[in-house]
């Protein structure tokens, strides 16, 4: 039931954004282990060098997301490292962030409430009334000109994706 937090989009995109492409198949490799799971393990599974599979493994480290064991081999004096993964970090670090974006929208909403905004073709930047007439209601971007924006086609569209993150949420709060 865990292994299917793996499955969404938005958990691909999070582990993508903090440890890179690569990351997703790594996470993969931990959750599918028989055994306990080396870099060097990881890397022959992989087809990456044994140093690109380490910065991954460190990206993930620092937030927690993975964590190892190190062992001394008495007769060489070298260290290994086993490493596994933390399915509920992954989790709590997405709802946080969902949380946050969920937040960050509901602030513009109320905000975008209040104000008449004014864009360009191009959609550059939105403006409220009083920046777009400093600019003459022409585009600082593009020199186009700024017309009136449908305020509440926009606030549905903020609304809509607060929505989405929102049933995002409950899945992932499911799947913890």
């Amino acid at each position: 039931m865990k292994r299917d937090l793996l499955g969404f989009l938005l958990v691909k995109d999070f582990l993508k954004n903090i440890a890179g492409e690569d990351s997703i198949m790594l996470v993969k490799h931990c959750l599918n282990k028989k055994k306990n799971i080396s870099d060097e393990y990881l890397a022959k599974k992989m087809k990456l060098k044994v140093t690109e599979i380490r910065a991954i493994l460190n990206r993930l480290h620092y937030r927690g997301i993975v964590y190892y064991k190190k062992s001394k081999n008495q007769k060489t004096g070298w260290y290994s490292y086993i490493w596994d993964i933390k399915l509920e970090r992954i989790a709590e670090l997405v709802l946080e962030e969902e949380t946050e974006k969920i937040e960050k929208l509901e602030k513009t909403k109320e905000f975008e409430k209040n104000y008449v905004f004014f864009g360009c073709r191009k959609q550059h930047d939105l403006l409220p009334f009083e920046i777009a007439a400093e600019y003459e209601f022409k585009c600082p971007a593009c020199g186009n000109a700024m017309d009136a924006i449908d305020n509440e086609k926009h606030q549905k569209d903020v609304q809509n994706r607060i929505d989405e993150l929102k049933k995002e949420i409950i899945w992932l709060e499911k799947k913890r």
